[in-house]
């Protein structure tokens, strides 16, 4: 790849960064009106997990795009080896944020049992 397709990669990464912040803050404030906190951060941590995941492109080495991206288009175009590839890297992701949700939750439970 030449140096205007990865400075354009780089654009991308970085809009698609700004653009989730964007959205990750708006839907956290929208969020607000359900009163149980686990619940709020549950659906915070899914739409982190949904479009955060990255996997490894097969057209371009050192390459990474959205998970929900490439499994959607190559799923659309009948792979399903590389569309169970994105996600599966979705449901990795997920476990592992599942996780830290739960330790989450007991830190919280923790801190305002002392409180």
């Amino acid at each position: 790849m030449d140096s205007q397709a990865q400075a354009a990669y780089l654009i991308f990464w970085a809009l698609y960064a700004v653009g989730f912040l964007i959205f990750f803050f708006l839907m956290s404030r929208m969020l607000r009106i359900i009163p149980v906190y686990g619940i709020r951060t549950l659906i915070l941590a899914a739409f982190a997990v949904l479009l955060l995941t990255p996997v490894e492109s097969t057209e371009a080495a050192n390459w990474w795009i959205p998970a929900w991206l490439h499994g959607g288009y190559e799923s659309i175009l009948g792979d399903a080896g590389e569309a169970a590839r994105a996600f599966s890297n979705m449901v990795l992701v997920g476990g592992c944020v599942l996780i830290v949700w739960i330790l989450d939750l007991v830190r919280v439970r923790i801190w305002r049992r002392e409180a």
